[in-house]
C-alpha cells in the first residue's frame, strides 16, 4: 500500500503527469498469458466447500500460471460444473499480478480463466518499466495483451522510454 501511495503522490507532483477519465493500455506482449496452462496455488490455509464448488486459500497466497504470478492474502477459487477445472479466481487483500516485465497492484482482482480477463479494482497501480499508470479499475485481456484503466487515471511517462 505504501508503494501505491508513493507512486500515486509522484504522479500528482511530476509535471509529466497526464490526467484522463479512461485510458487504453498496450501491454506490448508483457501481460499476455496462455490461459490453458496449469494453475498452481499455495497458501497458509485452505477451506473447501463441496456444496457450492469453491475453495478459499488464506494467508500469503501465491498463484502461478506459466510466467504470470499473483499474490494476495485471500483467493477464492470457483470450480466448473462437477468440479471440472477452475472457472474463476477472486483475489483480495494486497493483490499483485506480475510477470518478468510488468506488474499491477490493487485491492481486489477477479481472473476468469476461460476468457483470460482480469479485472483489478481499488487503488490500481500498473508499472511498465519506468512508466506508471494509476486508476480505480483495470481490465486486462491476457490473450490479447491489452487493457483499459478507468476511474480518474493518472499516468507518468518517462521521455525516451517505452513500456
Amino acid at each position: 500500500m505504501k508503494t501505491i501511495l508513493m507512486a500515486a503522490a509522484a504522479a500528482l507532483w511530476l509535471p509529466a503527469a497526464a490526467l484522463a477519465q479512461g485510458a487504453n493500455v498496450a501491454f506490448g506482449g508483457g501481460l499476455t498469458q496462455d490461459t490453458s496452462l496449469p494453475v498452481e496455488i499455495e497458501s497458509d490455509e485452505l477451506q473447501v466447500n463441496q456444496a457450492d464448488g469453491t475453495a478459499i486459500f488464506l494467508g500469503n497466497v501465491r498463484v502461478v500460471q506459466g510466467p504470470m504470478r499473483l499474490a494476495a492474502q485471500s483467493v477464492r477459487v470457483e470450480y466448473g460444473p462437477d468440479g471440472g477445472g477452475i472457472r474463476r479466481l477472486h483475489a483480495s487483500g494486497g493483490v499483485t499480478l506480475a510477470n518478468e516485465r510488468e506488474a499491477a497492484e490493487a485491492q481486489e482482482a477477479i481472473y476468469t480463466i476461460e476468457s483470460g480477463e482480469v479485472v483489478m479494482t481499488g487503488d490500481v497501480l500498473l508499472t511498465q518499466g519506468p512508466n506508471t499508470l494509476a486508476g480505480q479499475r483495470l481490465v486486462i485481456d491476457l490473450t490479447a495483451g491489452t487493457g483499459r484503466m478507468e476511474g480518474r487515471v493518472q499516468t507518468v511517462f518517462r521521455p525516451g522510454t517505452s513500456p
